[in-house]
């Protein structure tokens, strides 16, 4: 099974169109609020290497990450849960 992470702020729309998104679909992910929590934000950043949000990283089942996506975008989305 994949792991889903998505690291987010409150005020992003973005961030709420993809959680609701994935929650629409059924697949469960663990939701960071990188305005919230410090340390989600450094980790979001060491991944990333930028600031913005949402930022998803999805895992293999032996924890590698697999994809790294910017923004919410559906077509690497899919591709990335499928």
């Amino acid at each position: 099974m994949k792991k889903i992470t998505v690291y987010s702020t409150n005020t992003c729309p973005y961030c709420k169109m993809l959680t609701r998104w994935l929650n629409d679909k059924n697949i469960s992910f663990t939701e960071y609020k990188v305005d919230q929590n410090p340390f989600a934000a450094q980790a979001m950043v060491n991944l990333s290497g930028q600031m913005g949000v949402p930022f998803t990283t999805i895992e293999d089942e032996k924890g590698n990450i697999t994809s790294k996506i910017l923004g919410f975008d559906i077509n690497q989305l899919q591709m990335a849960v499928a």
